[in-house]
């Protein structure tokens, strides 16, 4: 199987308040298929953020909440494989994505019963990945109706469905008053994300069990790589032979509190260092997080 090398694109991890970027269309682009890791660069935070788009801003590392995200969601500012990057960093509503997504070559094809979206190269690639997959008697299949493109809406609805069973039980257990819940709860969805952040450091967390922090559970409104269409989930994301295709064909798992999410970065593993990934392991599986140590 032929494999893939591919062009620029950006997301939006959180926090990196609602600062709007221009896609830059010179990185775009075709590599080599015998590209090779710049081993000359040093393997340090300057060497990922050298490598993000220009233009995009990016969080001081005063900016607790901003440098978290980009150290857990941000290793597909790097990516490449012609995929565009979206004009904002947090998405401020739902009209902008729309407005965005509409703009964008993306294929839609039916996996397994479920119609997914995605961006052109990045749906190109998962399908040769499924190619490849059923040569040896393997599936690559959607882990849900949302595992490929997501609008605004449903990323709002992700987050509520953990902020307000979280609201009302630290209202019930005596850790929030009624009054400070029902504030928190009225303001709009980009508002509510540093005041949960907020909470989480003392302790008040809203994940699914009310034992981790929401960004375990969910991404933030307006965040999703799944806006950008550049993420898939899959289903058989526990079998290590699925998981190495799919790294062959450019997608990898980037974000370690979600092991079924894939992400498209569109380079061999090989080349992910230079791009200032470095290599993390979870409960025996392998991710690439931005390296900013």
């Amino acid at each position: 199987m032929r494999q893939r090398h591919i062009g620029v694109i950006a997301l939006a991890p959180l926090a990196i308040l609602f600062l709007g970027i221009a896609c830059n269309p010179t990185n775009s682009g075709k590599r080599s298929g015998n590209s090779k890791p710049n081993t000359n660069q040093a393997p340090s935070s300057q060497n990922f953020l050298a490598n993000l788009p220009a233009g995009l801003a990016i969080p001081n590392r005063e900016d607790e909440v901003g440098w978290r995200v980009l150290s857990d969601y941000g290793a597909v500012l790097v990516a490449r494989g012609g995929a565009v990057a979206p004009p904002f960093v947090v998405f401020p509503d739902a009209q902008a994505v729309d407005r965005w997504q509409a703009g964008l070559k993306t294929m839609r094809t039916d996996l397994g019963g479920t119609r997914i979206e995605l961006q052109t190269p990045a749906m190109t690639a998962l399908m040769e990945a499924r190619t490849e997959a059923q040569t040896s008697h393997l599936s690559i299949t959607p882990r849900g109706s949302d595992a490929g493109r997501r609008t605004y809406e449903e990323t709002v609805e992700l987050w509520a469905s953990r902020v307000n069973p979280g609201l009302e039980h630290w209202t019930q257990e005596g850790r929030l008053t009624q009054a400070e819940a029902a504030r928190i709860r009225n303001l709009s969805p980009r508002e509510q994300i540093p005041e949960v952040l907020r909470l989480e450091k003392g302790g008040i967390y809203f994940s699914k069990d009310f034992a981790k922090s929401i960004l375990y559970s969910v991404a933030a409104p307006g965040t999703s790589q799944h806006l950008s269409m550049l993420a898939f989930d899959v289903k058989e994301y526990d079998d290590a032979s699925v998981r190495a295709i799919l790294a062959r064909h450019g997608w990898f798992q980037t974000v370690s509190s979600d092991t079924p999410h894939f992400t498209f970065l569109g380079v061999a593993e090989g080349d992910l260092p230079s791009l200032g990934l470095k290599k993390t392991t979870n409960a025996g599986r392998v991710f690439w997080v931005p390296r900013l140590d």
